[in-house]
């Protein structure tokens, strides 16, 4: 080794193979096949449903489903005319290397919880495959980060660790006034008066549900919005921030970079390139 560089072996937990961005065109279903890798798909719009070795599941928005190699898969419903969903192969190395690594319990079918990030990850996977071809290096390291945020998510069917029923009505429908007016003005205490109930209290029951305070919940909402329309139009940085709720572009620029470590600019120039496929 130089003095001037570093060089080392990388090992790879996993081998990805391609990607892309399944756009439905209201026609047809999710072909019948066996497949020789593992599929990662992530739900962006709509609901697909398919089912794997007999089990049936309705994927819907900003949830992900991880299909086996040497299962037989098929869709179960026709494409809805919304349904978007991103897609990445990937393959586990015969002989993995044996190093101190923690192991990842990866969910079949879970809700993600920090859907701009994984949304950000597969759109830069598919912009390396784009104009790097399909190199091991970067787009196993970024498939390796998509599977954290799954394993870091919940699995559909689960509710957390709130034993209380009502509490986790009420969290949710919390996120549903956020999923709706996000938009507008919008804060904890708006939120609690809106449901009839205590800031604080309200407060507690949604971070233990979905491990983000409420204030978090909003501009993560609002940034994932923001991110869709960099990445699919032309509206301008400050037209975009208004529609997203924010009154400030100045604090949009500076809350955007600090969640996904770019400018709004940067972020739409990298996401512009995807490989889509339509059906």
């Amino acid at each position: 080794m130089q003095d001037s560089s570093l060089s080392f072996a990388l090992p790879m937990a996993l081998q990805a193979t391609n990607g892309g961005l399944f756009m439905s065109r209201a026609v047809g279903e999710h072909p019948r096949r066996v497949i020789d890798s593992f599929e990662l798909l992530y739900v962006k719009r709509g609901t697909l449903g398919i089912e794997e070795a007999g089990r049936e599941f309705r994927v819907g928005a900003e949830e992900t489903l991880l299909l086996w190699p040497g299962k037989e898969h098929g869709g179960t419903l026709p494409y809805p005319p919304d349904l978007q969903f991103f897609w990445a192969h990937f393959v586990l190395p015969a002989k993995p290397a044996r190093q101190a690594a923690q192991m990842l319990d990866v969910p079949q079918h879970a809700m993600v919880a920090r859907p701009e990030q994984m949304t950000s990850l597969f759109r830069r996977f598919l912009n390396e495959q784009e104009l790097l071809g399909e190199r091991q290096i970067p787009m196993s390291l970024m498939l390796m980060l998509m599977l954290w945020e799954v394993t870091n998510s919940r699995a559909v069917g689960t509710i957390g660790s709130v034993q209380d029923s009502s509490a986790a009505v009420l969290a949710a429908r919390a996120e549903a006034l956020i999923c709706t007016g996000f938009h507008g003005p919008m804060s904890t205490s708006t939120i609690a008066a809106a449901l009839g109930c205590n800031a604080d209290y309200l407060g507690r029951v949604f971070r233990t549900i979905y491990r983000c305070t409420l204030t978090e919940a909003i501009h993560l909402r609002r940034l994932r919005q923001a991110t869709a329309l960099l990445a699919e139009g032309k509206t301008s940085i400050d037209a975009i921030a208004a529609r997203c709720g924010f009154d400030d572009t100045g604090y949009f620029r500076r809350l955007f970079k600090r969640s996904t470590g770019m400018t709004p600019q940067a972020y739409r120039r990298l996401h512009l390139r995807v490989h889509v496929n339509t059906g």
